[in-house]
């Protein structure tokens, strides 16, 4: 009888060997499909060019390196146990060729490498990147299965000729030598291999040094200095000038003007440029949205991750709060959600009037379309301004409004799209202006282009809407753009922060152009000189601007130092003066923003950058921007006692706040009202526009029984949310557990205004109604009556 006996053996180096060739292997296979979809998109002229070998070289080192990491563990583990360390060190590589593809994935959508930034978003966001812009993400499960079949097919292949490999010099060596072959090669996002760019870049980060010995406790505090530049340009009345701030979401230099590489998609924005004073060279101090506001509208620092994503806001000073100082109305517009970012915190510290955000919208006005997850990012740039020309009131005294659009924002969706791709293809064939990489990257990317015409229509109706109104004479509209558009390719670090600034106004003498350098950081002591100069407004005795205001100068010039911020948590860009020092590298500034790399010693740039950074640390979490006695308003944040800090640490883990609101409901239907309220309370502190929270609040307070208290809550939801239907319903519950229901015939006017058709509010309208008629306290007007009749008739 012949007895088969099955005899464990362990891995050798050849199988780990060939391990690590079929990782390669993938890898080139990943660089092949990244080359291939940007080709076509028209981001690259070609697939296998030198950037491509250059990448392969790049993989080769990469995989050397992960090969000498885990050499060792392998044949630790293959002494534990025969063919554990195979099996380890394959499951490591599988996950490193998931992490690769999710990185390119990015990559082909943002066209810039993920890398320090990842700290500063959350995972769901990023993933929302990569799934939600790109077919990528449709099909991502499919192409993880691809590459792991093919990984381990591979992997298999190579036992037919490993005896060829096995011949070449040492181990250890070989994979020493193509790894140190790597580091004299040219490294670029493109070509790096998007782990190792990832991993250095934490790397890097994580040993930043941002120490600063601060030689005064308040290092940007200075004496107001009221230098006018901006005051002989405009013929101001007597009366306060009104300002419109308009954030124009991606619109970059590129896009804009007769000269513009981009050009011709912008046609009412290009007219404005001929009419206004309009700086040509004018730059961001951010490359993404989360920075414009507090750096456009408060010459703020930035702090790690952005300045509204601090745990702690500092005491400040911005155009909001100096402005309301002076007797001005605030309000703020945009069609998302302005918990995004923080940026509902950031404006409630400045005590604004008025906060219109994706939630204030009533049902006729029209979503952006959903993008192939089903989600909205909320209302178009047409719907923003209308809900905002809805919700204008004429006042007696002057007004700021800011409005931040997204239409032109990832994943490019917009309403009648067909109309607007048809208006694109009509404009690349009938214009000639275009070289052939410029109009194929149009053609790739038709959906962008559409969003920058309706953007700009949208932009144009608003203008001539505005007109009409009797403040329009006395108002200076202040347009930007808050970043470059990210999904076009572009000529140079540097364009990513170069926006237009207009200054249009019919108070403006004469239009201009200034070519002088100036970022968002010079905008607020600019305008306040202006104002202070003219109309003696109040200002702080001190501040603490990061800008030194806008340069006039109408020929180009690069005079000063800009801190330049890339994406959350790398700040590794900035210009001092002529020069822009950007990781690592030094160029000379030219004309039209154009680098020219300089072969110089660059230590003294890196320590100016560095200085900087130490001092963006230090002012912004020692809340050491400016003195308190200096701050129009202080930060009012929820106080908790270290006991409840314990106890919301103990039911809350930080970061999903809806999870954090599920089970304060739990709470409270568990009949633990304070339990509920505190938890409520906290996180309403860190996002106060969490409407379900506010509304379970107003819930657990009536049944707390404080009835008149909880109605007052309520009341302030309706006031910012009128056409969100769980209010009308705790409302009502609470008019009917407090015996105050002849309150129906008042909430029923909202009801009908905001086309509430709730079949559970329809029931609950009824049921107060009923009660009323009991009672014989019914409307005293007839149509009030009937209109009511008719709504529940209709309902149930």
């Amino acid at each position: 009888m012949e007895v088969k006996v099955n005899i464990l053996r362990k891995a050798t180096l050849r199988g780990y060997t060939r391990l690590i060739l079929a990782y390669l292997f993938c890898l080139v296979l990943l660089s092949v499909y990244q080359y291939v979809t940007l080709y076509g998109k028209g981001v690259t002229d070609q697939i296998f060019g030198v950037s491509f070998f250059l990448a392969l070289i790049h993989h080769i080192g990469f995989s050397s390196l992960i090969a000498l990491i885990f050499v060792l563990p392998y044949r630790l583990l293959e002494h534990v146990k025969p063919r554990l360390g195979i099996k380890f060190i394959f499951t490591i590589l599988v996950l490193l060729l998931c992490v690769e593809t999710l990185l390119i994935g990015y990559y082909t959508v943002a066209y810039v490498p993920l890398g320090s930034d990842i700290l500063g978003y959350s995972i769901q966001s990023i993933l929302n990147i990569i799934f939600k812009s790109d077919i990528f993400g449709m099909y991502v499960a499919g192409i993880f299965a691809v590459l792991i079949f093919t990984f381990y097919t591979f992997f298999k292949f190579t036992g037919s000729f490993y005896h060829y490999i096995s011949k070449m010099f040492p181990f250890t060596i070989f994979l020493m030598s193509l790894f140190l072959m790597t580091l004299f090669t040219e490294r670029k996002p493109i070509n790096d291999n998007k782990t190792q760019y990832l991993a250095y870049n934490l790397i890097s980060t994580s040993l930043d040094k941002t120490d600063y010995i601060a030689k005064t406790e308040f290092p940007l505090l200075k004496e107001n200095v009221d230098k006018d530049v901006l005051g002989t340009y405009f013929n101001l009345k007597e009366e306060a000038p009104n300002f419109v701030f308009i954030i124009v979401e991606g619109l970059g230099e590129d896009f804009v003007g007769i000269d513009a590489e981009f050009g011709g998609f912008t046609p009412f924005i290009d007219e404005l440029t001929q009419e206004s004073l309009y700086f040509d060279h004018f730059l961001s101090n951010t490359g993404r949205t989360f920075g414009v506001i507090p750096s456009l509208l408060g010459s703020l620092p930035f702090g790690k991750n952005g300045f509204m994503n601090l745990k702690d806001i500092p005491n400040k000073v911005t155009l909001f709060s100096v402005l309301k100082n002076n007797g001005y109305h605030t309000n703020f517009y945009m069609g998302a959600n302005s918990s995004f970012n923080h940026l509902d915190q950031f404006l409630r510290s400045e005590n604004i009037d008025v906060l219109v955000d994706r939630s204030k919208y009533e049902r006729i006005y029209k979503l952006q379309p959903a993008d192939a997850a089903g989600a909205s990012w909320g209302y178009p740039d047409k719907e923003l301004y209308k809900k905002a020309m809805a919700v204008y009131r004429p006042d007696s005294i002057p007004r700021l409004d800011v409005f931040m659009t997204l239409t032109t924002h990832e994943p490019f969706l917009l309403p009648n799209q067909g109309f607007y791709d048809a208006k694109v293809a009509a404009i690349l064939e009938t214009s000639n202006r275009y070289e052939k990489r410029t109009r194929k990257l149009i053609a790739k990317n038709k959906a962008i282009f559409s969003c920058l015409l309706y953007g700009d229509e949208a932009l144009r109706d608003f203008m001539f809407a505005y007109k009409k109104k009797p403040s329009y004479s006395n108002t200076i509209f202040v347009i930007t753009g808050d970043h470059r558009l990210v999904p076009i390719p572009q000529n140079n670090t540097l364009s990513r922060f170069h926006v237009p600034m207009l200054f249009y106004s019919p108070l403006l003498k004469e239009p201009k152009k200034i070519s002088a350098v100036s970022s968002h950081l010079d905008v607020v002591p600019s305008i306040l000189a202006m104002l202070s100069k003219k109309y003696n407004i109040k200002l702080p005795k001190k501040t603490s601007w990061l800008g030194s205001g806008l340069d006039m100068h109408a020929e180009f010039r690069s005079a000063k130092n800009i801190p330049l911020m890339r994406n959350k948590n790398e700040l590794n860009d900035f210009i001092a003066k002529e020069c822009f020092y950007s990781s690592g590298n030094l160029f000379s500034i030219r004309k039209n923003l154009v680098l020219e790399e300089l072969d110089v010693d660059t230590r003294n740039y890196e320590v100016l950058l560095n200085n900087f950074k130490g001092l963006n640390a230090y002012v912004t979490k020692e809340n050491k921007i400016l003195p308190e006695e200096y701050a129009p308003y202080k930060v009012e944040k929820n106080k908790f006692t270290s006991e409840e800090i314990v106890w919301i640490n103990s039911q809350f883990n930080g970061r999903d706040f809806d999870n954090a609101y599920e089970t304060a409901r739990q709470f409270a239907f568990d009949g633990q009202y304070d339990k509920a309220l505190l938890l409520i309370n906290f996180i309403l502190s860190e996002v106060p526009s969490h409407i379900d929270a506010k509304i379970l609040k107003g819930r657990v307070t009536a049944w707390s029984g404080a009835y008149k208290e909880a109605s007052l809550i309520l009341e302030e939801c309706l006031e910012t949310n009128p056409n969100y239907d769980d209010i009308y319903l705790a409302m009502l519950d609470i008019y009917f557990w407090s015996d105050t229901n002849e309150k129906v015939l008042f909430l029923y006017e909202r009801i009908e205004d905001n086309n509430i058709k709730s079949k559970e509010v329809g029931k609950k309208v009824k049921r107060s109604y009923q009660i009323v008629q009991k009672k014989g306290k019914e409307s005293n007007t007839l149509i009030v009556n009937a209109n009511i009749e008719a709504y529940m008739a209709s309902e149930i």
